[in-house]
């Protein structure tokens, strides 16, 4: 059986990524990674859940604080300001996160090539994100090939991303069909306990469900 090593962040996107891989047939190794977020113990938690909803054996949960430590981003340094929410923004917000992804699929790729894994799955979405430079498919080609270059001969990694073409609405519907844990995720970039529904993450999941004709089953505080 073929395994694949899934980034499970705890949101939406990462749920219904690792989801696609569990249909597959796959054997399934889960990473998650603390970076200093503000809703760290949150997303975490939800990484345990939808791990536990798969009965996942293989869990690695690597810390990257130094990313907090260099800051940039409002999800990690206190003196940048998380702006409200605005989906017609054509610019990089400010919860981007210098290179996170590279950061993390570099720890994929560790992990991966050690399980002799032949996929990493990643929930990354160009379309209808929040226009995070590393979500772009084109990132993703050109780190696989960086992968190819710096791994052992006989290492045969693909990084899949199932959901970088679709919409929220469609990854919302896909979820659904799967059977995937929605009510477990979390995407919420500024609170722990009742999501904002303010920021742009929140946003962008409160429109796919709507769009999507169903109640998005996680609480709000509006």
């Amino acid at each position: 059986m073929s395994t694949a090593v899934c980034l499970v962040s705890g949101g939406l996107d990462s749920c219904v990524a690792a989801a696609e891989a569990h249909v597959r047939g796959l054997s399934l190794a889960f990473l998650h990674v603390d970076y200093g977020q503000l809703t760290q113990w949150r997303e975490r938690r939800a990484f345990e859940l939808i791990a536990d909803h798969y009965d996942i054996q293989q869990r690695l949960t690597a810390n990257l604080d130094y990313l907090g430590r260099i800051g940039g981003s409002a999800l990690t340094d206190k003196s940048v300001v998380l702006p409200e929410g605005d989906l017609e923004r054509t610019d990089i917000p400010s919860s981007y996160v210098p290179f996170r992804n590279a950061n993390l699929l570099s720890i994929a790729a560790s992990w991966a090539e050690k399980l002799r894994a032949e996929f990493i799955y990643i929930g990354a979405v160009e379309e209808d994100s929040s226009g995070y430079p590393d979500c772009r498919k084109e990132f993703f080609d050109v780190f696989g090939q960086l992968i190819e270059k710096g791994t052992r001969p006989e290492t045969k990694l693909e990084i899949v991303t199932p959901l970088i073409q679709l919409r929220k609405k469609e990854i919302v519907l896909r979820g659904l069909e799967l059977g995937a844990p929605l009510g477990e995720t979390w995407s919420c970039y500024r609170n722990e306990d009742v999501a904002c529904g303010r920021c742009d993450s929140c946003l962008l999941r409160l429109r796919g469900f709507q769009e999507a004709g169903v109640v998005d089953p996680i609480p709000y505080d509006n």
